[in-house]
């Protein structure tokens, strides 16, 4: 309960669940509204909110560039590898930048 609703909505970054005004309760967002009552614990909405229907889909990546691309794309890798040390990953990419 505050008198400012939009402070809050604002400001705050890393919660759960965040039910502003008085016409919510969190028992809303327990059985109807939408959020559910599982929220994160041990500081773990800093990643992430509560349990949703995301929480049970995967997420898939996958890359198909073409060989132009993937020369930029691997010189630029070289590059950013060596200046982290890695230096197998910059050999991996400076395979594909001559491909």
């Amino acid at each position: 309960m505050c008198n400012d609703l939009e402070y809050y909505h604002d400001r705050l970054q890393n919660y759960g669940s965040l039910f502003l005004g008085k016409s919510t309760t969190v028992s809303m967002g327990d059985k109807a509204s939408g959020p559910n009552h599982v929220l994160p614990t041990m500081r773990a909405s800093r990643y992430t909110g509560g349990l949703s229907v995301l929480s049970f889909l995967k997420c898939l990546s996958w890359q198909r560039p073409t060989d132009a691309s993937a020369r930029e794309v691997a010189r630029v890798t070289a590059e950013i590898s060596r200046l982290e040390g890695m230096e197998g990953h910059a050999r991996a990419a400076d395979i594909r930048s001559k491909l």
